[in-house]
């Protein structure tokens, strides 16, 4: 098992808690992002940056990971793709997508995509994804624990 991170939005608290867990399991975590993060130095952590452009870093995990691996990410298409290689799915916020309700949250998403390209929802009117809070920290480490051991 690895460890793949879409790294661009990762949240430093969820970074954190990604670097311990890789180190307690002696598992290999890789960060991939359109620019450098800090990683701290060890043959466990990787940081592979791939060029700008949409979905650059989501391409360069769906086609890297295999069954098996854990892989970080908000993306629901990104979910969606890599579960049907086998990996499995944990969101910074500690939500664990499998294949019985990843189809749901990509018929949301792309439900919301279709009114707002209508016009029918105002993107001033949508508010932002909340702070990360302890309560987000906690299923985050609880999420990494099932999965990564």
């Amino acid at each position: 098992m690895q460890i793949w991170v879409d790294a661009d939005a990762i949240p430093l608290i969820a970074k954190d808690i990604i670097i311990k867990t890789a180190e307690r399991t002696q598992t290999c975590a890789i960060f991939v992002a359109n620019q450098p993060i800090k990683l701290k130095k060890s043959k466990l952590l990787t940081m592979t940056v791939v060029p700008q452009g949409f979905d650059k870093a989501d391409d360069f995990i769906a086609e890297s990971c295999q069954s098996g691996d854990l892989v970080i990410t908000s993306d629901i298409p990104l979910a969606n793709e890599v579960l049907e290689k086998g990996a499995k799915v944990l969101t910074p916020r500690g939500v664990i997508y499998n294949q019985d309700n990843i189809k749901q949250k990509l018929n949301m998403r792309d439900f919301m995509d279709t009114m707002r390209g209508t016009g029918v929802l105002d993107l001033q009117d949508m508010s932002g994804q909340k702070p990360f809070g302890d309560r987000d920290k906690k299923a985050f480490a609880d999420g990494m624990n099932r999965l990564v051991r």
